[in-house]
């Protein structure tokens, strides 16, 4: 199939229509086979539990296209386990977990025109989810519901280089104890908006969510697990039953543990302990890891010895690691790498 005639290393990280999207529909306790199809729109009641009482939730992954010219698809499977406990937080009904695989990849197959070239620094982004789609006006969940998946071609998440990022200690919490924070539910980002616009007029790129418990550990951003290398080189991750499970975190630390020979620990990090690190990123999809430079705590400045320029030398060599294993110039573990055939 031709490539779409796009500017591909200009691209940015935005919403471009495709061509075909998955479309299933859950209705009278069964889920159908689903179809692929060329309609973007969605029709549902004034009425539909998603629009009533945010009865959503959704994934983000990409697709690449490595050294040797195949489409690939990086660990769907893990992003399938996550929207099915996600599904099950929200008493929503599981979309099996090998049909949203194989739903994944017939979208990007039948979009291989958009798949961004080899070295152009763009990716194809893919966006499970799932909503309420029939009337609700009693606080319970929905009866039917409606799984879908589009993608679109995004550019690299930085600009000229991975410049670290200055951020700020947050005074909203991102999730309850014992609630969400756990599952990628869209009520999640909806809570963490006014955060984000705040840090941006702020000056700050992100926000620095803590314990919402005791507001002493740090958690996450709003979108992004930490990642932080101690003096020694160890990296250390926080660990907290109110943090989203980042795949692409548990992928770094697998990293860091058998192809770099680091030691890792996942444990709760105090946020007192901030500033005896040597260097700290945030972790997700959407570009890996972006470095961090400074926190801003109420005024007092936390600068990390890695300084505002450029990644510090773990965090590059755990980024460089990880998007070779993507991009296929390093050979991946067993099963992480899907390709579209």
């Amino acid at each position: 199939m031709e490539k779409k005639n796009l500017d591909w290393s200009n691209l940015g990280f935005g919403y471009i229509k495709t061509d075909k999207r998955f479309v299933a529909n859950y209705k009278d306790g069964a889920w159908d086979d689903g179809v692929i199809t060329d309609d973007d729109k969605v029709v549902i009641s004034e009425c539909a539990g998603v629009l009533q009482y945010a009865q959503t939730c959704f994934e983000g992954m990409k697709a690449y296209t490595t050294q040797d010219g195949h489409v690939v698809i990086f660990r769907p499977d893990m992003n399938a386990e996550r929207m099915a406990n996600s599904c099950r937080r929200l008493e929503m009904p599981v979309y099996p977990e090998d049909k949203f695989v194989d739903a994944v990849a017939k979208v990007v197959k039948e979009n291989d025109a958009w798949v961004p070239p080899y070295g152009s620094g763009a990716t194809l982004y893919i966006r499970p989810y799932m909503f309420g789609s029939n009337p609700v006006i009693g606080v319970k969940p929905a009866d039917e519901y409606q799984f879908r998946v589009f993608v679109t071609p995004v550019g690299p998440y930085f600009k000229g280089g991975a410049k670290p990022l200055t951020i700020k200690v947050s005074d909203f919490d991102r999730a309850a104890p014992h609630g969400t924070g756990h599952i990628k539910a869209g009520l999640n980002y909806a809570m963490s908006l006014h955060a984000i616009v705040t840090a941006h007029e702020e000056g700050y790129a992100e926000n620095m969510y803590l314990d919402p418990a005791t507001r002493t550990k740090v958690e996450e951003t709003g979108g992004a697990n930490f990642l932080f290398i101690t003096k020694d080189g160890k990296v250390v991750t926080p660990k907290s039953d109110s943090i989203l499970p980042s795949i692409t975190r548990r992928s770094l630390v697998y990293v860091a543990k058998e192809y770099l020979g680091l030691e890792v620990e996942e444990r709760e990090v105090l946020f007192d302990e901030v500033k005896d690190f040597a260097e700290c990123g945030l972790c997700g999809t959407a570009a890996v890891i972006s470095p961090v430079g400074k926190i801003v705590n109420h005024g007092e400045e936390i600068c990390l010895p890695s300084g505002m320029e450029k990644m510090g030398p773990t965090i590059q060599k755990l980024y460089d690691t990880l998007t070779g294993i993507q991009m296929g110039t390093i050979e991946a573990p067993e099963g992480w790498i899907y390709k579209v055939e």
